[in-house]
């Protein structure tokens, strides 16, 4: 990371399945990075956790505002527990009140993925995260094209 940024801890925050692959891709950590990862406890995630500190998410959350508030209560509990340098999600709604919380009361930097599926529009994550992440990574050049501080990364070939 630039800036002089020393990274301790990392948080990944996302829903299970798709989205804690793709974040799970990512690691192992560079030597020195702790990795916690915070996300719904449902048997298929669980299984890939083993060996990280890992927090559970209320689900289901698709334009609930009951897990909203649900989340954000775990959100400040977490936040204060593991204190990240950088929150990294590939989304979904479970990553919004890590991002404002952590950007406005821990300072941290917010990292977002958008979904590899996701073509001709930004997420409604992405949109409502935008106001406190620091960077986008698109895995497309379709993607968020509206979006400063974007970063386009293409797969391995």
């Amino acid at each position: 990371m630039g800036g002089g940024l020393a990274v301790k801890r990392v948080l990944f925050v996302c829903s299970s399945g798709g989205h804690l692959d793709q974040l799970l891709a990512l690691v192992p950590a560079p030597e020195g990075v702790e990795v916690a990862v915070a996300t719904f406890l449902k048997p298929d995630a669980v299984a890939k956790l083993e060996g990280f500190r890992v927090h559970g998410l209320h689900w289901p959350t698709n334009r609930s505002v009951t897990a909203l508030f649900k989340n954000l209560r775990i959100a400040l509990r977490v936040l204060r527990t593991e204190r990240p340098d950088i929150i990294v999600s590939s989304g979904a709604a479970g990553a919004v009140p890590f991002f404002w919380v952590g950007r406005l009361l821990f300072r941290t930097r917010n990292v977002f993925i958008e979904c590899i599926d996701r073509l001709d529009n930004p997420t409604l994550t992405a949109r409502l995260v935008r106001p406190v992440t620091h960077t986008f990574v698109a895995q497309w050049p379709e993607q968020l094209v509206e979006f400063p501080r974007r970063t386009e990364v293409s797969p391995s070939r």
